[in-house]
């Protein structure tokens, strides 16, 4: 509606196609995109920004301190940590501690949220992953995919962005223990260099959840490449410019980046990929291999058993990690399924073998990512390994082979570099200014073509793709139909010339078009790709000056404000929920160790009088019992009281006991 007249909308025609197409959507106001991290407060970091590398499989998380990155290790002492959340009738477990008990309770272990956050329900990928997680997943608002698990007795709903908030904060707090009374929210965050737009800013959205500061996303393929370029400056005279291509395959996403660096300066030239490429598809084929070999052996069908699955998955990526150094691996699970052991081994040939469509596919984002550079392999200086999918040695001689023989560089640990370039960022974009790294220049691309539908489903591009940003790019547009008001902007971002075949973004509405006729309004669409490759969209209308903006938001697959609120309120509950939770476990495991210590040391006491030892054991004992079953519904308080009340009764005996004989 405008101008008092019914108009139907229509979408913009190209100055140069006159072409439109017929779907509309509603006008989005400048004030309904406002950037989610604006939800927390702005409070002055105490400590330095740490970078996180958010893994599919596993993440990591790394700080610039005392002259170099400084990798921190989690509390079990490894340097990546899981990146798995578990949910039980007590508690919510993080990292560790949830993917060692996935066996036990695999349909309320999540992973894989990385393959979810950003995405529709009704995306193909996630289809496919939902027949091989043994958790569930269902549709929520807007076509969202929501994880569903049961805590504390009740079902849940939980985006995929409150999972991987609840891994960054870990990684968060992994790093805050280290750092110690000078905590961080700082944070560089990385993505796979393919990711979309809405993956992007869902991503954007769990660091907010989580408390933290985003202040960059950086892909990691480009994050790896700082890792391995101030390695070779302080191991090498590395001088002049250099072709760097990253190879980085990872648990569940894969990116190739070609790179020219020259002293502190990183220009990346092209980037290729796949989102859904990694070990997981990798330890699919594994455990279905396993799977059906069980059933051929005992006739018996696994596939219903999530329980069993879970088992067979981690003993298939056990083997998997085996055979990247031995030719052979053996897999023993007990009581896999109905009470039936499972025994088998595999030969790296077999491994290969159902892998190796998989690995050929590796090659060919490779080979895109050299023709977007216009670069021949020739010209590539180092091929560097990046994921700890890399270690697999078919892909490393597919890689050499492809680049005839070169050899490839090894030099970082595939599965910190990501980390380690994060952190490197984090300490410049916060103000360091340390020689090794005070002239480092990043320069990223757009992995993807963005532009506008036009009449026919036809997508015209505004900004190629391996465009360098942060870019701002104009074009111009008109009006398909006499006396037209309203033009409709459908925003999509692919290299397909059919625009439904692309990933759409989302789309905005220009009103107030003056009538005239067709062809003859001119209306200028700006497209902004910032820092972090998030992207504005903006149109103006030349003879009015009407305007109308829209920051993508992708409301399919990524949530809204109100749930971001909601989401940023449960954290917090959580926190508060898990603290206590870790309170009540030492004051109860304090009352039991007391308990079973003092009742040994009764029994032990012959020098007790026999009244005496039993008053002690009776009192342990009924305090052990009554621990088993009541410390979960008792608060930190009473079973303090209990701990009083035992030290009151057995103490004293125990001292007498001991003064009497002499001790």
């Amino acid at each position: 509606m405008a101008g008092g007249k019914t108009s139907k909308k229509r979408k913009a025609a190209n100055s140069s196609s006159g072409r439109s197409s017929k779907r509309g959507t509603r006008s989005t106001s400048p004030n309904d995109s406002k950037p989610f991290d604006i939800l927390l407060p702005r409070l002055a970091a105490k400590g330095p920004a740490i970078g996180i590398d958010l893994g599919t499989t596993y993440s990591c998380v790394g700080v610039w301190q005392d002259d170099h990155v400084e990798i921190i290790a989690n509390d079990q002492g490894n340097r990546t940590t899981p990146s798995y959340i578990a949910f039980t009738d007590a508690e919510r477990l993080i990292g560790e501690a949830a993917k060692n008990q996935a066996g036990v309770n695999s349909v309320n272990t999540v992973f894989d949220a990385k393959r979810l956050i950003g995405r529709r329900y009704s995306d193909s990928s996630v289809q496919t992953d939902m027949k091989l997680w043994p958790f569930k997943v269902v549709p929520g608002p807007t076509n969202k995919p929501m994880i569903v698990v049961s805590h504390k007795g009740q079902e849940k709903q939980l985006p995929p962005e409150e999972i991987s908030s609840m891994v960054l904060t870990k990684m968060a707090d992994i790093a805050n223990s280290f750092l110690g009374p000078t905590p961080s929210r700082d944070v560089v965050i990385t993505v796979p260099a393919f990711f979309s737009d809405s993956q992007r800013q869902a991503t954007k959205d769990a660091g907010a959840i989580a408390g933290l500061n985003v202040i960059r996303i950086i892909n990691e393929p480009t994050a790896a490449a700082i890792a391995y370029g101030l390695n070779q400056r302080a191991n090498t005279a590395w001088g002049g410019s250099k072709n760097m291509l990253v190879f980085d395959l990872g648990g569940g996403t894969f990116d190739v980046s070609l790179l020219t660096i020259n002293d502190g300066s990183f220009v990346v030239k092209a980037t290729a990929g796949d989102t859904h490429l990694g070990g997981e598809d990798f330890d699919n084929r594994v455990v279905a291999h396993f799977a059906a070999e069980f059933k051929r052996k005992h006739k018996k069908d696994i596939s219903g058993n999530p329980r069993a699955l879970r088992r067979l998955r981690t003993a298939g990526e056990r083997a998997k990690r085996i055979l990247s150094t031995n030719t052979h691996a053996t897999v023993d699970v007990e009581f896999l399924h109905e009470g039936i052991d499972f025994h088998s081994t595999i030969t790296r040939a077999k491994f290969e073998d159902l892998n190796m469509d998989l690995f050929q596919k590796c090659i060919e984002p490779v080979e895109s990512c050299l023709r977007g550079a216009e670069m021949d392999k020739a010209a590539v200086h180092d091929v560097v390994l990046v994921g700890g999918s890399t270690r697999i040695p078919r892909v490393q001689s597919l890689l050499q082979s492809f680049f005839n023989g070169k050899e490839l560089c090894r030099s970082i640990n595939p599965d910190e570099a990501v980390a380690y370039g994060a952190a490197v960022q984090a300490a410049v974009l916060t103000g360091l200014r340390d020689n090794k790294v005070r002239d480092l220049v990043l320069c990223d691309v757009t992995p993807l073509s963005l532009g506008i539908e036009i009449e026919g489903e036809v997508m015209d591009v505004v900004v190629p793709r391996n465009t360098p940003i942060p870019t701002r790019k104009e074009k111009w547009f008109t009006t398909i139909k006499d006396n037209q008001t309203s033009v409709d902007f459908p925003v999509y971002e692919g290299e397909r010339a059919r625009s439904t075949e692309n990933n759409l973004l989302g789309q905005f509405t220009l009103m107030g078009v003056p009538p005239a006729l067709r062809r003859v309004a001119r209306i200028d669409v700006c497209f902004e790709i910032d820092v972090d490759g998030i992207l504005s969209v903006s149109a103006k209308e030349r003879f009015r000056g009407s305007t109308n903006r829209i920051t993508i938001t992708n409301e399919e697959g990524r949530a809204s404000r109100e749930e971001i609120e909601r989401i940023v309120r449960d954290a917090e509950r959580y926190r508060r929920e898990d603290e206590e939770y870790r309170r009540r476990a030492e004051a109860r495991n304090n009352l039991e160790n007391y308990a079973y210590s003092v009742r040994s040391a009764a029994r032990a006491a012959v020098w007790l009088a026999m009244a005496d030892r039993r008053k002690v054991e009776e009192e342990a004992t009924w305090v052990i019992m009554w621990v088993e079953g009541n410390w979960m519904r008792s608060g930190v308080d009473e079973l303090k009281h209990k701990m009083w009340e035992l030290e009151r009764i057995c103490s004293p005996i125990i001292k007498v006991g001991m003064e009497s004989r002499g001790f």
